[in-house]
């Protein structure tokens, strides 16, 4: 409960949910266009009204690496859930290769109600002859392209040179 803890006695403090349990939609673009009358959509009276008819949520919606050796391989899983009602098919536009990353995925529709699980590969490597200081940093926002709008995966990491 959110009143009470375990212990049974009133909480002092609010509990901080974390931002995928409270349904927070990751950073997204939407698309222009929205529905498209060839994808077999069925307008029920029960579905009528909403707005999103396909959404996705990526869990965690950011990944961190943290501290990085040069010349080593590091991965991540993150999980592309379909939360909307009908099957929705997504495309992740690949970050150039000097950012050393790679997403590896698996192709095709998603049904409602299930999830994918995208790879998050970085080679760690340093570009640029310019001292740093020993660290450099990686940030980039991959993009995955759904039906209805671009998510942004935000990618951070620091690369010790």
């Amino acid at each position: 409960s959110l009143v009470v803890n375990a212990a049974g006695q009133p909480r002092k403090e609010k509990v901080k949910l974390p931002a995928s349990l409270q349904g927070r939609k990751p950073k997204s673009i939407p698309n222009k266009k929205i529905e498209d009358p060839a994808a077999g959509r069925v307008n029920t009276s029960s579905i009528a009204t909403t707005q999103h008819l396909g959404s996705f949520h990526l869990i965690p919606p950011k990944v961190t690496f943290g501290v990085l050796k040069e010349g080593c391989t590091y991965t991540a899983a993150v999980i592309l859930k379909n939360v909307g009602v009908n099957f929705s098919r997504f495309r992740v536009k690949q970050p150039p290769p000097h950012t050393g990353l790679r997403v590896m995925y698996a192709p095709g529709p998603v049904a409602a109600g299930l999830q994918v699980e995208l790879e998050i590969e970085i080679f760690a490597m340093v570009i640029g002859g310019e001292d740093t200081g020993g660290i450099e940093e990686i940030s980039h926002n991959i993009e995955i392209l759904t039906e209805t709008e671009t998510l942004l995966l935000p990618v951070r990491a620091n690369i010790l040179c």
